[in-house]
């Protein structure tokens, strides 16, 4: 059942999806794709879709940066790990994502004597670093928009502080080339997007005006709660049925068209756009991060010469499809057989935001 608390009077939510059944009889089937991890959990959550009509579809889309980060990535990432002297820090979903083989993650190297170390923050690698300077200290720093801030600032306080054991190792990705990589691709077959909340507080929710620009799509930047996302759920429909795509803002208490100055300030004085390798999407020119030249001391990336191995997947794994909302989780022959929370195969089984671990969890298809 979906969550009420969130409507002044609890007919609100009931009124809105009748909006929504009398506006499908006019647009005819539709999928609706969000592009972010926190979205997925809170539809699977909410029981969203459970409610809506069958001819209005939910999809997952490329908003999980673990489940994006490809395979050859993590089979790099788990060889440092083993390097003499050097310590990896990083997020925690990060430490349980499985390279080429199931398995075999930084938690497993971590048993076998690699220095592994999970932080809440990237300012917790700096300061590992200066209380271990025999060390080298690299974190992972994985992520969209959402987190290249903090990210930046970290790297900014290296150089402050001249920190010579310490580096990045920059995974960060840039959402609009994957959308539109996405968008391009021959089995595209989505009408509207729920823009991520998260990304567009920092970005601006202006960012996302290529959808209806460029292809003619329908946007929302949608907010977190039940009814953020009923009401942009709604809205979407009501552009597809009047077939009037544009870009609206429901989550206007937080994101601001311009998106937020000083973090863009430092993104902009620490990045620069560069290619970047994506589960499912393949190699996209200008989506990901790397570090100014000016940062080069800190780049993990030069500082130990690391050079991608040749992609390889788990076989019988199907989360690149997955991400690009070919296939729904249930559509994986490992799903709930081979693959599951407990003995994840793939990284969307892993991932708190993957599609698979919310299908998991909740008991429905996504």
């Amino acid at each position: 059942m979906l969550c009420e608390k969130e409507f002044k009077n609890p007919k609100d939510a009931e009124t809105v999806l009748e909006k929504i059944r009398e506006l499908s009889a006019l647009t005819g089937p539709v999928r609706l794709m969000e592009i972010c991890g926190t979205h997925t959990m809170a539809i699977a959550r909410s029981g969203l879709k459970t409610v809506l009509p069958d001819s209005v579809r939910l999809l997952s889309g490329p908003g999980c940066p673990v489940c994006v980060t490809p395979a050859n990535v993590i089979d790099m990432i788990l060889d440092l790990s083993q390097t003499p002297g050097v310590l990896i820090t990083s997020y925690g979903d990060l430490l349980r994502v499985p390279g080429s083989r199931q398995g075999d993650n930084l938690l497993s190297r971590r048993a076998l004597g690699g220095n592994v170390e999970s932080v809440y923050s990237p300012m917790d690698a700096i300061r590992i670093a200066q209380e271990h300077p025999e060390l080298e200290v690299v974190f992972l720093g994985v992520g969209f928009e959402t987190t290249a801030p903090g990210t930046g600032a970290c790297v900014l306080e290296a150089s402050r502080l001249g920190l010579e054991n310490f580096s990045v190792l920059c995974l960060l990705k840039k959402t609009e080339p994957a959308l539109r990589s996405l968008i391009e691709a021959e089995d595209f077959s989505v009408n509207g997007f729920l823009c991520p909340g998260h990304v567009a507080a920092v970005i601006g929710s202006g960012a996302f005006s290529f959808l209806p620009e460029d292809y003619g799509l329908p946007g929302v930047v949608a907010g977190f709660e039940p009814a953020d996302l009923l009401y942009s759920v709604l809205s979407l429909m009501q552009m597809l049925a009047a077939k009037q795509p544009e870009l609206k803002n429901e989550y206007t208490r937080l994101v601001k068209p311009e998106g937020n100055p000083a973090a863009l300030t430092i993104m902009d004085k620490v990045f620069r756009p560069a290619v970047s390798d994506w589960r499912g999407l393949g190699r996209i020119e200008g989506s990901g991060f790397a570090l100014r030249e000016e940062y080069s001391p800190w780049d993990a990336w030069r500082k130990f010469s690391l050079h991608l191995p040749d992609e390889k997947e788990i076989p019988g794994c199907r989360c690149a499809q997955v991400i690009r909302g070919v296939l729904s989780p249930s559509d994986c022959p490992l799903f709930r057989t081979v693959c599951s929370p407990e003995n994840p195969v793939g990284p969307c089984m892993v991932s708190g935001e993957g599609a698979c671990a919310a299908a998991f969890q909740y008991g429905i298809s996504l």
